[in-house]
């Protein structure tokens, strides 16, 4: 969904592709805990835009990662939830998760220096 001018080199360019951007790990994480409203989703992703939130979940739901449904009421509800490819999706990502936490107090230290403009 990324714009790319050519195929993949790998399945980890694919992944990467479909996962690229700093809120969709964090979106699949809150959805594997069941369907959300936007709203949900706002409250559980401080710091993300609306513009972004809209913008992420569209892509997502592109890549077949995301389904969004609309329900047929007064006022309108709409649900995200994870498909079958993001569940999976979401399973080849959870080593990388456990990796992150038990790295996590070396990565916080070491943030400013890989990051100096953050700081």
């Amino acid at each position: 969904m990324g714009g790319r001018k050519g195929p993949y080199e790998c399945g980890l360019d694919a992944a990467v592709d479909v996962i690229g951007g700093k809120w969709k790990v964090l979106l699949l994480w809150a959805l594997a805990q069941g369907p959300r409203r936007f709203g949900q989703l706002r409250r559980e992703l401080p710091g993300i835009s609306e513009k972004v939130l809209v913008q992420q979940l569209r892509e997502l739901e592109a890549d077949g990662i995301v389904h969004r449904e609309v329900f047929a009421q007064v006022p309108p509800k709409v649900e995200y939830a994870l498909t079958g490819l993001g569940m999976s999706l979401n399973e080849a990502l959870a080593p990388l998760g456990a990796w992150g936490r038990q790295h996590m107090a070396h990565l916080e230290a070491t943030h400013g220096q890989r990051h100096p403009d953050a700081v």
